[in-house]
């Protein structure tokens, strides 16, 4: 017979633990966990959004955010944890936006799970497709992958996520213009922030590093900024909140995601955090280290892009990565 089952009490009261922070050597209930989170994403927001008594506009329209839902854990616990922090100030509006890549059997179900969220809080819900957006579904995409990569030296070995994360940016922008959003807060967690970093590091590129969000601090022109309040929370306590909570969403991952670069960091943040509790927020206090440096040397240094001579949009090159790759798709369609 294995050994019984034996389920740890919370360290800060005599109930069932949900989670073990093996970082900081404590074990927490479903109640101290959502205290624990809604206390971290609350400083985070008061650090990357700084907000008058009253923020309304000169004509009297309220500051608008845009809450940024996939029908996922960390974008449902973003709305609730928003919602619940300034949700009731007047001078702000939270609005939900939803990208709709087009992803057969994946997407369909966990814009439900938002729909259902967004009326259960009384958010006003908007979406936006890729095929609003000239880029077609996703799922076309993937099926036309293989010409573009014969046909286009820059295509050759893009994985589906390359083109998607690309989309997605430019469709969240538009989106954020759509609803006239002053900031646009994303729902990455510790674990998206330290595989991000990772990423940058091993290719070398600190610029986009430093560049990473929140922006509010140093605002990109032409784009809302973005903020992440969730940075500090690692996704196994978000999921749990979630659960926890009876929050909906979606649990079922992208089909198209296999193989991408971001999967690959993910496993390393996983074993790195395993053997050495509290990496991931070491990966990040070294960002905010070197963001700080950053602009130590560079005191006036702006986020400065140039604009994309076919759509406007901000690009570091003269045609925006999306314009170039919808002119790939256009040319498999003709």
């Amino acid at each position: 017979m294995g050994s019984p089952l034996i389920i740890e009490t919370c360290s800060r009261c005599r109930s069932d633990a949900v989670v073990h922070q093996a970082y900081s050597g404590q074990h927490l209930c479903g109640r101290h966990l959502a205290s624990s989170i809604r206390k971290r994403t609350s400083r985070e927001l008061r650090l990357q959004l700084e907000l008058p008594k009253d923020a309304r506009h000169e004509d009297g329209s309220p500051y608008r955010i845009l809450v940024a839902v996939s029908g996922g854990k960390d974008s449902a616990v973003l709305l609730t944890m928003m919602v619940d922090i300034i949700g009731r100030r007047r001078d702000i509006e939270l609005i939900a936006g939803c990208v709709d890549e087009g992803i057969d059997g994946y997407r369909a179900p966990s814009l439900e799970c938002a729909r259902e969220l967004t009326g259960s809080l009384g958010i006003r819900f908007e979406t936006l497709g890729y095929e609003d957006m000239g880029y077609g579904r996703m799922d076309e995409v993937v099926g036309k992958m293989p010409a573009m990569g014969e046909n286009h030296v820059e295509a050759k070995g893009l994985m589906p996520c390359s083109y998607c994360g690309v989309f997605r940016r430019q469709s969240l922008n538009a989106l954020a213009k759509k609803v006239d959003a002053d900031v646009m807060a994303l729902g990455h967690n510790l674990d998206d922030m330290a595989q991000s970093i990772l990423m940058n590091l091993q290719k070398g590129e600190i610029d986009r590093s430093v560049r990473l969000a929140p922006h509010t601090r140093m605002p990109i022109d032409g784009i809302a900024p973005r903020i992440v309040p969730l940075r500090w929370i690692p996704e196994q306590e978000i999921h749990a909140h979630a659960i926890q909570i009876g929050l909906p969403f979606y649990h079922g991952e992208c089909p198209h995601a296999p193989g991408a670069m971001r999967q690959q960091s993910r496993a390393v943040v996983a074993k790195l955090e395993s053997q050495t509790p509290g990496a991931r927020h070491g990966l990040l206090h070294s960002l905010d280290q070197i963001r700080a440096l950053h602009h130590e040397v560079h005191p006036k240094a702006k986020n400065e892009v140039n604009r994309c001579a076919e759509c406007g949009e901000i690009t570091s090159k003269d045609i925006c990565q999306a314009c170039t790759m919808r002119q790939w798709l256009l040319s498999e369609s003709s």
